[in-house]
């Protein structure tokens, strides 16, 4: 919902800097891979109780990971690189709820409601980029990307901020959790009505 708006503000500085670091031969890849490591380290903090340490390696992952994308519009986008990001994406968003599940019994249920949730999101949002995709659609609301991102109630602008929320008051987790959830539940229902109306033959 939010990440369109907030690309003009944040795609200058992250297109300099990036054009920066593809000048003296880092790569998107390694970026991706590197910011993977970052919060998959940081979801291992949360779970050794850590949190502060979880959070800033969460936010470090988060600047990596725009970054990524800065590099790669410097030295232009390739396909395995669009396929890394959002794996690597994906497996940073499961991971956070995880670390918090395995850091107290009272968040297992919620983590794992949150996650469930996050594999919906995510099977809607792909599957509607391959079938934009078949068809030709084209976007660029959330910057030049791999493939078509369609928008949603819970992108990662909000997700980021959940995580952030749930660093900052972790006796909370279980009601932000079960809210987000419930968010990220009303995004596959509206993007499974944008396909309706897109994708009807």
């Amino acid at each position: 919902m939010l990440d369109a708006k907030l690309r003009p503000l944040i795609d200058p500085p992250l297109n300099a800097l990036g054009r920066a670091l593809a000048g003296v031969g880092v790569t998107a890849n390694a970026l991706t891979f590197t910011g993977l490591a970052l919060g998959l380290g940081g979801a291992a903090a949360i779970a050794l109780g850590h949190i502060g340490w979880g959070l800033a390696l969460i936010l470090a992952n988060r600047l990596l990971d725009g970054l990524d994308g800065a590099v790669a519009r410097a030295l232009g986008p390739s396909d395995l690189g669009g396929y890394f990001d959002i794996v690597a994406d994906f497996a940073f968003y499961v991971a956070v709820p995880v670390g918090f599940g395995i850091l107290a019994p009272a968040n297992t249920l919620p983590a794992l409601v949150l996650v469930a949730s996050f594999v919906l999101t995510g099977v809607s949002f792909l599957a509607f980029a391959v079938i934009a995709g078949k068809r030709g659609a084209t976007t660029e609301a959330h910057g030049k990307k791999s493939f078509f991102y369609s928008t949603g109630l819970a992108e990662g602008t909000e997700t980021i901020a959940v995580f952030i929320a749930m660093c900052l008051f972790p006796a909370w987790f279980g009601a932000i959790a079960y809210a987000y959830a419930v968010l990220c539940a009303l995004t596959v229902v509206q993007r499974s009505a944008m396909a309706a109306a897109a994708f009807r033959d």
